[in-house]
C-alpha cells in the first residue's frame, strides 16, 4: 500500500488529492480545494492554507510521498516566477516535513527541491502535464480539455505520450494550448467586446462588473455552492444578483433592461467562451497526426468540463467525448492535476517498491 498526497497550487485555488494505491489499483481517492486568492488575502497565509488541506484529506502525518505542481507563482504577489516558485517551495516544505517531495515539471517529470530551485521556470504553470500524464496512462490518443475557474488547458496526447508543443504559458498562448477563458472568473470584457441588444450593438464597459461565474450561474450551469470566488461587486451569489452585474457590463441596470435582455447577454458572452475553446480546440489538433474527428477521443476535466468543454468539442465536430471522472471511475475532475501529481508520486513510490511499472491507474474492483 503507498499514501500519497498530490497538490496543485493555483493563485486562487489550491487543490490536494490524497490517494492509497495498491499495485497500480487505487483502494482510495479523496480530493479537496480551498479557494486562496494569494494576491489578496497574502502569500504569509499560503502554508496555512496547505495545512488545512492535509488535516482535511489525511489524519495521518506520515504519507510516503507527496507530488507537487504549481501555477500561483504567476501572481503579483510575487515580483518574479523564480520568487513564486521558491516561496510555494518553502510553505510546502514546511508542511510536509517528514515526507518525500518531489516537483512536476514542463516535461512531466518528476524532480527534486533542489533541481526546482535552480530552474524554476522548468516547474512553472506545468499542472497541464500532470493531467496529460494521468490521461495518458489510459488513452494513448486523445485531446484534453481542462476548464477550470480560470483558464482552459489544451493537451494532445499521441502515441501515448504528451504531444504539447508549448512548454510555458506564454508558448501555450502562441499556439493555442492555453485560452485564459474560464467558469467563474473571467472579466466579461474580456471575452467579448460589443453585445447584440435592441437591435444594435452596444460596446461593453472595461470596468471589472461582471464575471464569467455570473454568465453561468445565470443561464443555470453552476450552483451558488459552485461559484466559490469573490463576485466582482462583492455583493452574493444569487441569480438576482448575477443579473444585477451583468447589466452594468453595458451601463445599464435591471430597471433599464428586462430579465429575457440581460438573460440574452449572458447567453451571448457563453456562446463567445464556446467559440474560443473550440478554435484553440481546431488549432491544437491541426498539429497533431490523429485521425479524423470522428475517431479521436476528446477528454473533457474540470468545473467547466460539461458546458464548456464538452460544448466546445461537439462545436469543434468531435463526438467521441469521455469525462475523465468516468476514465478512472472517482468524482475527480474537478482537481485533476493534483489527482495526476498524486498518481506520479504514487507510480514512482511503487516502482521503488515493486521494481517495476504498475498497470494502470483505476479504482479496485
Amino acid at each position: 500500500m503507498v499514501h500519497v498526497i498530490g497538490l496543485d497550487i493555483g493563485g486562487a485555488n489550491t487543490k490536494a488529492a490524497s490517494i492509497r494505491t495498491r499495485e497500480g489499483s487505487i483502494d482510495e481517492l479523496k480530493v479537496a480545494s480551498r479557494y486562496f486568492p494569494i494576491w489578496k488575502r497574502g502569500k504569509k497565509r499560503l502554508s496555512n492554507t496547505i495545512e488545512k488541506l492535509r488535516k482535511q484529506l489525511s489524519s495521518s502525518t506520515r504519507l510516503d510521498g507527496v507530488g507537487l505542481t504549481m501555477t500561483a507563482e504567476l501572481s503579483d504577489v510575487y515580483r518574479t516566477k523564480k520568487e513564486g516558485v521558491n516561496h510555494i517551495l518553502d510553505c510546502v516544505e514546511q508542511v510536509f516535513v517528514d515526507s518525500s517531495l518531489l516537483v512536476l515539471d514542463v516535461d512531466a517529470n518528476l524532480i527534486s527541491v533542489e533541481e526546482a530551485r535552480i530552474e524554476p521556470l522548468r516547474v512553472a504553470a506545468a499542472n497541464w502535464a500532470a493531467t496529460g500524464w494521468i490521461v495518458s496512462r489510459l488513452l494513448g490518443n486523445c485531446i484534453v480539455i481542462d476548464t477550470g475557474s480560470t483558464t482552459t488547458s489544451i493537451v494532445p496526447i499521441v502515441g501515448g505520450l504528451i504531444a504539447a508543443e508549448g512548454k510555458t504559458d506564454l508558448e501555450k498562448l502562441l499556439n493555442g494550448e492555453l485560452v485564459y477563458t474560464g467558469c467563474l472568473r473571467t472579466n466579461v470584457s474580456a471575452i467579448i467586446d460589443s453585445i447584440p441588444i435592441r437591435g444594435g450593438s452596444a460596446l461593453v464597459s472595461s470596468e471589472l462588473f461582471a464575471l464569467s461565474g455570473d454568465i453561468h450561474l445565470i443561464l443555470g450551469n453552476i450552483s451558488e455552492v459552485e461559484y466559490t470566488t469573490e463576485t466582482a461587486d462583492g455583493r452574493g451569489k444569487t441569480r438576482e444578483e448575477a443579473l444585477e452585474r451583468l447589466a452594468r457590463v453595458v451601463c445599464a441596470d435591471v430597471e433599464m433592461l428586462t430579465e429575457q435582455e440581460i438573460t440574452c447577454i449572458a447567453e451571448h458572452v457563453y456562446e463567445a467562451q464556446i467559440r474560443q475553446i473550440a478554435h484553440a480546440l481546431n488549432q491544437v489538433y491541426s498539429r497533431t497526426e490523429l485521425g479524423g474527428k470522428g475517431e479521436v477521443e476528446v477528454v473533457v476535466t474540470g468545473l467547466g468540463r460539461d458546458f464548456l468543454a464538452r460544448n466546445a468539442a461537439k462545436r469543434a465536430g468531435f463526438t467521441r467525448i469521455v469525462d475523465f471522472g468516468e476514465m478512472i471511475k472517482y468524482d475527480a475532475a474537478i482537481a485533476s492535476p493534483s489527482v495526476g501529481v498524486a498518481l506520479m508520486m504514487a507510480n514512482r513510490m511503487e516502482e521503488i517498491k515493486l521494481g517495476g511499472r504498475p498497470k494502470a491507474w483505476r479504482k479496485s474492483s
